[in-house]
């Protein structure tokens, strides 16, 4: 492939430095056809070459000053590289004047021409000509040495001042007909028809597209978006009554915006239909994106190759030429060739199998839906399946490696169950006849909701009762809902453009909690929704974070938008309006939404108005459509006017507050006798987070008092207003279970009041209300509200608390505290508050049973709270793994531990050097393939500097240690004391495989880059990190992990400043 991803079967691959075109580096590839345009003139022959020819000329480059520009043609060369002799009359050079100055802006500089010729191919092609042509050749040699000559000025790279290179072909010169990133809306795909053979021992495929367009404007070029691929041949049919007349026509290629033209020889009329027809090669992606391959080895230890799919957000171009954006829907036609002993999924189902040679089958795939090409997925492999039918006949199968096929019931099972519930819940038909969920070896994300073929992690969807452990069953369980909610929620109706990603991701993540509470109503997926908003809060404080709805154009920009925003926060703002307008209106508006774009896409304001116009019917006391198409609701009765009056619910105006704002509220509550004054203003971390002036949210507050228990609304939409309740009370908790996006301060003695309820009695609210205390009193400490002794003083009541969220919020506060410390050699202040913080759920800890009984939470608990205790060397604890560790050592591995409490074993035995090797040579075998994730956690918990480099090293390279792995393993390493300046050294000296392999903008980049970085609190690491991003190219540096792993230094650093001394002292005060 060469540099411009033109065939290297068709082209003199001489690529063109983007600064010698005003940033743009395009491409020319020529491609060989056996038929010439009807009417070719004797320049267009010179410039097409003879029937069959492999290499054609690139197109001329536009040297300096006084050095005039060349077009080689080369006919015949691939014969000649292949030792085939060339008829001197096969050689042919053209010199055409390239003129220096062109229309448009002037060009900020030329810079020199990299010429890309093999030398073993050139010198292949010169041993076979007579002296003569060598000569020739010999010549334009010389002249292409020349060329390569480096001017040295200003480059430019302003998107606003591109300007377009000549194409120098036989008969003049051409530019690059368009400049922007996103493709030109005048030319629609309706149909793909898409013949794709991969290879899977050369790790190659070919492909050949035929795409129907329609045109809504005369043109003469088709754009659409290609990468990687080696175009072969390219043709427009057009179709003129019966009459089908095929042209083939040049490609130009313009790396930088991964697109290609296609540059017509006649005028493409509206009304007309026409054809695109390409043919193309390319290698199966290295990477976890595009058309890519994928490994696992066998319990015999045979290596097994498969080729998987992942086009979201923009990868598609990787596997076929195609209108590669989520308006530009289409149907497809997919064909896959494959080895006999193979199978081939794809959308839809297989309608036929074709033999096309012993060695070689054809799968003809059913027709699909109007779909976007990034859910278009195709997979071949020698997966084995288990299948089941749902209540309406739908297929439901479970595809995986064949070992680990007795894995799939669980996940078939649920996927069942939760497919029956969307159809129910949307009222709306699942469009397909089946649904595949395929376990890939090799995965970066969690899962992908490919329509009809969903694809998962192998984590991710398989379950063994026997091995795996209750936080497993609960992740494969939302995981599943996930993606099958996005049938409806991302698949049929569709963002227009990636700045609405929310509107997928945000109402998947929302309908997981939806979905499960009904369908597997054990797991109690309730409990732990508001921990989804803590963890988009964290990100959404920063100065860096960005409106749910935000504007991005490249690649890099879209990949960003797959973080906790998107999804954390859209399903808390989706949350909250549910809330605010009750279950039934909410879900009426979403069958309306759903119902009304099927097919399409849509924008923010498409769902507002399907929400706003909607309202429960028969419930006339709840919400009554208006004749403006508003739905009211009218407020509770109180004596203030503010709850009399009846309120306009303008959803649109109201989420806009939401999603085109980055940020959230904090509400300041103070209490004056019976008056309430509220205060809101934009809660943000840093020195400079000074209240911003011009944010301000529709905020559905809700709140009880020690007198009532009955919850009470009121919509706060001014930055001050007041409310007055009909008694005194003790004390008032807003934001009941954290079901609005918004964090309260209570000012005078309102914490002190709660933080009393809290110790005397702390069931009189609910454990959801307690957890979010917890975390809204922390975070008035980063923002100087109220004292870290404050803080810690509401902590010591959880000496008193059971409950699964407010325990996990309380270690999610406490401990980042001490792993600060550990980065700064602080070690007496940090055991002490190690110490605390064991003593403080010591009881809690000492209930804990060693075995798998109890319900999910208290599964889950358990798991949690023994690691942490042995991990903090708690010696109770501590000693009964090791007891485990050594009778499960003891037995080879065969002792059947309990799955809740392995990984806290597995910490134990592994921090001596044979603990450590042994547990590790288990992870290697395929039966331990379930516990692998908490096998990694163990081992990146060893105090042995030579291992964790060991298991870094071993994840990038990707044999024995998945590399999908790596960026949770190298954020386990950073989080070690011992590891984190090794996690540091490796990201950086690594930065460009991962940037490859993992994709720039990616979420996996940014949980490396965070995940690395967010325990620093010196000058000194903050001035490295910020050294060390500022060294790469404005793409890396620029981008938003990068911005908020240097906030969230900055913070830890004044956070430590304020705070450190005053923990010190709270400590010699309490312990």
């Amino acid at each position: 492939m060469g540099a411009c991803g033109c065939s290297r079967h068709s082209e003199l691959s001489i690529p063109l430095d983007r600064a010698s075109f005003g940033g743009r580096g395009l491409c020319y590839c020529r491609v060989a056809q056996t038929d010439l345009p009807a009417g070719a003139s004797p320049g267009e022959r010179g410039m097409w070459g003879s029937p069959r020819t492999e290499l054609a000329g690139r197109r001329s480059w536009k040297g300096p000053r006084g050095i005039s520009a060349f077009t080689f043609t080369l006919q015949g060369a691939a014969n000649a590289g292949s030792g085939g002799a060339v008829p001197p009359s096969r050689w042919a050079r053209q010199q055409v004047p390239a003129p220096l100055t062109q229309p448009g802006p002037p060009r900020s500089r030329l810079s020199y021409v990299e010429i890309n010729i093999s030398k073993a191919r050139m010198a292949a092609l010169f041993s076979t000509l007579p002296f003569a042509d060598k000569s020739s050749l010999m010549m334009m040699m010389m002249t292409i040495s020349i060329l390569n000559v480096a001017v040295s000025v200003n480059n430019d790279h302003s998107s606003k001042n591109r300007e377009t290179a000549d194409v120098v072909s036989g008969n003049g010169s051409k530019p690059f007909p368009w400049d922007k990133m996103r493709l030109p809306k005048h030319v629609i795909p309706v149909h793909y028809d898409l013949l794709l053979h991969p290879n899977l021992t050369t790790l190659t495929f070919t492909g050949f597209a035929r795409i129907e367009i329609t045109v809504n404007q005369q043109i003469s070029s088709v754009i659409l978006h290609s990468k990687h691929l080696q175009i072969t041949r390219a043709a427009i049919q057009r179709r003129m009554g019966n009459s089908h007349t095929e042209e083939v026509v040049m490609v130009l290629e313009y790396p930088p915006f991964e697109q290609i033209a296609l540059l017509a020889a006649f005028p493409l009329h509206v009304g007309q239909n026409y054809t695109v027809s390409i043919e193309y090669s390319a290698n199966l992606s290295e990477s976890f994106h595009g058309f890519y391959k994928s490994t696992y080895r066998t319990q015999e230890g045979e290596v097994r190759v498969l080729a998987s799919t992942q086009f979201e957000p923009t990868a598609a171009r990787m596997a076929f030429p195609c209108f590669d954006e989520p308006s530009f829907k289409a149907r497809f036609s997919i064909k896959i060739r494959r080895e006999p002993k193979h199978l081939a999924l794809s959308n839809m189902p297989i309608v036929k199998s074709v033999s096309v040679a012993n060695w070689l089958v054809e799968d003809h795939f059913d027709v699909s839906v109007k779909m976007s090409t990034y859910l278009v997925a195709f997979i071949v492999s020698d997966f084995k399946s288990v299948s089941k039918m749902t209540t309406s006949g739908i297929k439901i199968s479970v595809y995986t490696v064949p070992d680990k096929i007795n894995q799939a019931d669980y996940a078939l099972d649920a996927a069942v169950k939760l497919l029956d519930f969307y159809e129910n819940y949307f009222s709306i038909p699942y469009p397909l006849p089946k649904q595949d969920l395929a376990a890939i070896p090799d995965f970066q994300s969690g899962a992908m909701e490919n329509w009809g073929l969903t694809t998962y992690r192998e984590s991710s969807l398989l379950y063994d009762p026997e091995k795996s452990s209750a936080s497993a069953k609960l992740w494969i369980t939302m995981i599943i809902a996930h993606e099958l909610a996005h049938q409806w929620f991302g698949n049929l109706v569709t963002m227009e453009w990636w700045n609405d990603l929310w509107l997928n991701e945000g109402f998947a993540k929302f309908m997981e909690y939806v979905s499960v509470s009904i369908t597997h109503p054990d797991l109690k997926v309730e409990d732990y929704f508001l921990g989804k908003c803590f963890d988009a809060m964290e990100v959404d404080a920063l100065n860096s974070s960005h409106p749910v709805s935000t504007p991005v154009e490249d690649p890099a920009q879209i990949q960003e938008m797959f973080d906790d925003v998107s999804y954390e926060k859209g399903a808390c703002i989706l949350n909250m309006l549910r809330d605010y307008l009750n279950a039934d209106v909410f879900k009426a508006g979403l069958v309306q939404y759903l119902r009304k774009y099927s097919y399409q896409n849509t924008k923010n304001e498409d769902l507002w108005n399907s929400l706003a116009h909607t309202c429960s019917a028969g419930d006339t006391q709840e919400g009554q459509l208006q004749g403006d198409g508003f739905c009211t609701r009218n407020q509770q009765t109180s004596s203030s006017a503010h709850w009399t009056r009846r309120e306009i619910l303008d959803v649109t105006t109201m989420m806009n507050t939401w999603t085109l704002q980055k940020g959230f509220p904090l509400v300041t509550v103070t209490v004056k006798g019976k008056t309430v004054h509220l205060h809101q203003e934009h809660y943000m971390k840093g020195s400079d987070s000074s209240p911003s002036t011009g944010y301000l949210w529709h905020v559905p507050l809700t709140y009880i008092t020690s007198k009532s228990d009955t919850v009470q609304r009121f919509l706060l939409t001014t930055k001050t207003d007041v409310l007055i309740l009909p008694e005194e009370v003790e004390w008032i908790k807003f934001n009941l279970g954290m079901n609005g996006y918004y964090i309260v301060h209570y000012e005078d003695d309102g914490w002190d009041a709660l933080i009393s309820l809290l110790k005397k009695n702390h069931t009189a609210i609910s454990s959801n209300d307690r957890a979010s205390l917890i975390n809204n009193v922390f975070q008035l400490v980063s923002i100087g509200k109220l004292s870290i002794s404050k803080a810690l003083d509401l902590s010591l009541y959880l000496k008193h608390e059971s409950q699964i969220m407010p325990v996990f919020q309380g270690m999610n506060e406490l401990i980042p505290m001490y792993k600060l410390m550990e980065k700064r050699d602080m070690d007496d202040v940090e055991n002490q508050l190690k110490g605390y913080i064991v003593n403080l759920f010591k009881d809690l800890i000492d209930k804990q049973s060693w075995n798998d009984e109890g319900s999910v939470s208290e599964r889950m608990l358990r798991s949690s709270l023994l690691l942490f205790a042995c991990a903090r060397k708690y010696q109770p604890c501590v000693d009964k793994a090791e007891e485990y560790f050594m009778k499960w050592k003891e037995s080879n591995g065969t002792l059947r531990l309990p799955n809740d409490v392995k990984t806290a074993v597995y910490a134990v035995g592994a921090q001596t050097i044979e603990g450590w090797d042994f547990l590790f040579s288990k992870y290697r075998l395929p039966w331990f393939n379930t516990e692998r994730n908490q096998i990694e956690v163990a081992l990146s918990i060893s105090r042995n500097k030579d291992k964790l480099q060991w298991m870094m090293d071993q994840s990038l390279l990707g044999d024995v240690v998945k590399t999908q792995d790596l960026p949770h393993i190298i954020v386990f390493v950073a989080k070690n004391p011992s590891g984190y300046h090794l996690a540091w050294k490796f990201l950086k000296e690594n930065w460009n495989k991962l940037v490859q392999k993992f994709e720039l903008g990616s979420a996996s980049i940014a949980h490396m880059v965070i995940g690395v970085t967010n325990q620093y609190s010196t000058r000194e690491q903050l001035a490295e990190v910020k050294e060390f991003f500022n060294s790469l190219d404005e793409k890396s540096s620029q981008l938003r992990c990068v911005q908020q792993a240097v906030e969230i230094i900055e913070e830890n650093i004044r956070w430590m400043d304020i705070n450190f001394e005053k923990i010190k002292i709270w400590l010699q005060n309490n312990m």
